[in-house]
């Protein structure tokens, strides 16, 4: 265990070489800090900490910076979330109120997540998984085609095409739509296919092939499979960090264009909390050196989907989580109300 003063020590360390981008020194140190120390107490420090693997120097000058296992316990054990202003509050709960749907939620969520953390933004569709039916609709298109509109408790909405293997009057429909509505309407999406199973059963001999044809189309739009959908932004901000990546960020730019890969990064939605993966903690390669802050959204206390941002791993990061933490509340807000 490290004592209290080498913590003050490496925190010190991860904020001034965050801070600065530049390698950072003891005498620096002891000018910018309250150390309360000489700074030859805080050169041996330094050392003690170089020993344990937190800081590295990273070429013969006579600064070190912070290492994937420092910056580490600075998250775990020094680290508290920024909270946001006031102001910035008002911003970002002004900004998102303002989406039309829930395509518009998500795009805007990513545009401020870049904006507010400068670094790469990814938000993942609420997982139809875990979403409850808010109300399924059937409209007559023709004698014998309905149009079904599942609307979620997430507000996401699906629409499907339905050619029914015979006419189907609008009394018929209408009883399809309140005996469907009745059964489903607030209950998991999990839930579903035994709750109308046997639905066919209450309706006319002639009438249950379309029921059934109905139903089929429902539960493959409960299950489909490009449920897990992202949508990304702010690629552009990682050429500022271009010397925080050892080489080039090419490999970083390659992950992130795989959807399965950042999927894995965001991690279950069913873990509602900030989560903080550093460095090599990201089992893909091409994403080694960077960070990837992330937390789940959602109404009700349950989290349907997680949102979160990559950057290098010399980031703000009481700053980025405080950030990702307070848009995440706000779109579980507006998801909620929608």
């Amino acid at each position: 265990m490290l004592s209290e003063r080498r913590l003050q020590v490496l925190r010190a360390i991860v904020q001034d070489y965050v801070g600065t981008e530049e390698p950072v020194g003891s005498k620096a140190l002891t000018e910018r800090h309250n150390l309360g120390v000489s700074p030859a107490t805080v050169r041996n420090d330094m050392a003690a900490l170089e020993e344990e693997g937190y800081i590295a120097q990273p070429h013969t000058s006579a600064g070190r910076i912070p290492t994937d296992k420092g910056y580490r316990l600075f998250v775990d054990k020094l680290a508290g979330v920024k909270p946001m202003t006031a102001p910035e509050r008002r911003a970002i709960q002004n900004f998102l109120e303002g989406a039309v749907d829930l395509d518009d939620v998500v795009a805007r969520t990513v545009r401020l997540l870049a904006q507010l953390t400068r670094q790469v933004a990814v938000v993942q569709y609420p997982s139809l998984t875990r979403s409850t039916v808010r109300h399924v609709e059937l409209l007559s298109l023709a004698p014998a085609r309905v149009m079904l509109v599942l609307i979620t408790d997430t507000g996401r909405v699906e629409q499907r095409m339905v050619d029914c293997p015979a006419p189907f009057g609008e009394a018929s429909l209408a009883d399809l739509r309140a005996r469907l509505n009745s059964r489903v309407a607030g209950r998991r999406f999990t839930d579903v296919p035994m709750l109308v199973e046997d639905l066919p059963d209450a309706f006319e001999p002639e009438d249950r092939g379309t029921v059934s044809t109905v139903l089929s189309t429902l539960l493959e739009t409960l299950v489909e499979e490009n449920e897990e959908r992202l949508m990304i932004g702010g690629t552009a901000n990682l050429t500022r960090f271009g010397h925080d990546f050892p080489l080039t960020i090419r490999p970083v730019l390659e992950a992130l264009e795989e959807q399965v890969v950042l999927l894995k990064l965001l991690g279950e939605a069913k873990d509602p909390g900030v989560t903080v993966r550093i460095g090599h903690e990201n089992a893909h390669e091409g994403l080694n050196s960077t960070s990837v802050v992330s937390v789940g959204y959602g109404s009700g206390g349950e989290a349907v989907a997680k949102l979160g941002v990559v950057g290098p791993t010399r980031m703000d990061y009481p700053g980025t989580m405080g950030a990702v933490r307070a848009v995440a509340r706000y779109v579980g807000q507006i998801l909620a109300e929608s």
